[in-house]
């Protein structure tokens, strides 16, 4: 069952977070509806501007319709992510989307403000919901790109100022995260603080974490042992995703740990079987190893088990 962002978000809001996970292909999508049954958790589907061009945005649409009557009982969001104006317009425009991502960031505040308000009126007009983003997080992923001199946290005044003067429905924060493999050295972390000063100017409104991965040292090993080369990548702490959602953040943004177990299991697989020239043994590994992952995370977001009451919820009006 399709649902908005905003069903979901009520029911998560201060109790857990929703994991945003971001797909590509036939196998993503497999593992992850299975994970997130098997994990009885409601989702978001991330659909990227990349992911939208690695084919064509038809045939990843045309994955995730089948997907969900291959699997009626999931209960899920499908979410544009990091989309620039004309992205999140076309998305609006096509009929399928439940939300919208518009990145206006890097602009200064009065223009994002701009841009975002522009974006809000044209999605809620149809029914969708709109995640923007204050402040910049650093690091690579696909098109986004921000120096770590550039990047800089979400000024929790100003915040307030940008949910009222935009009228959108969630809001991405830059608290230390950062997108990609390498996002913390030494013993950084999250900036807890500058998350509770903006859920007391926004109490109640959900509140989104990018770059979220942990990138788990057992998988960078692995890839490295098996002929990759990460070295010094490190990520969230995934004990710190309880302490966020009880703070306001309801969704979490996953990318980068999907896109290790991917290079995992490749790598080890063509490393073990270099006689194979069949995707489908390596993808039937890889959908197993995916589902497990997921459950792993929905367990550490609190979204597991959260499956039935998700629905309650957002079947109701």
């Amino acid at each position: 069952m399709i649902v908005t962002t905003k069903k979901l978000f009520e029911a998560a809001y201060g109790k857990y977070a929703i994991g945003a996970y971001n797909i590509n292909n036939l196998e993503q999508a497999m593992g992850l509806f299975k994970g997130c049954l098997d994990s009885q958790a409601p989702f978001i589907i991330q659909i990227s501007k990349g992911a939208r061009s690695y084919t064509h945005k038809l045939m990843l649409e045309g994955l995730i319709r089948s997907a969900n009557q291959v699997f009626p009982d999931a209960v899920f969001a499908v979410h544009l992510d990091h989309g620039d104006e004309e992205t999140c317009h076309d998305c609006i425009n096509s009929g399928f989307y439940s939300s919208v991502m518009i990145d206006a960031s890097h602009e200064p505040f009065d223009k994002n403000v701009e841009i975002t308000r522009r974006v809000v009126e044209a999605a809620h007009a149809k029914g969708l919901v709109v995640e923007a983003e204050l402040g910049q997080l650093g690091g690579v992923e696909e098109h986004v790109k921000v120096e770590e001199a550039n990047a800089k946290l979400t000024d929790p005044a100003q915040a307030e100022a940008f949910v009222k003067r935009t009228g959108c429905d969630s809001l991405a924060c830059a608290i230390g995260t950062s997108h990609g493999a390498f996002k913390f050295s030494g013993s950084q972390g999250l900036h807890f603080d500058v998350l509770e000063a903006i859920q007391r100017r926004l109490p109640g409104f959900p509140l989104v974490m990018h770059g979220s991965s942990s990138v788990p040292q057992e998988e960078v090993e692995r890839i490295n042992k098996a002929g990759g080369h990460l070295k010094g990548a490190k990520g969230v702490d995934e004990a710190q995703f309880r302490r966020a959602a009880g703070l306001g953040v309801t969704k979490v943004n996953i990318d980068t740990d999907g896109r290790l177990v991917w290079t995992r299991v490749h790598r080890e697989h063509f490393l073990e079987h270099p006689e194979n020239f069949d995707l489908r043994p390596v993808g039937k590994i890889f959908m197993a190893e995916y589902a497990k992952f997921i459950g792993h995370k929905n367990e550490a977001l609190g979204s597991a088990g959260q499956l039935a009451a998700a629905r309650q919820v957002s079947a109701a009006k």
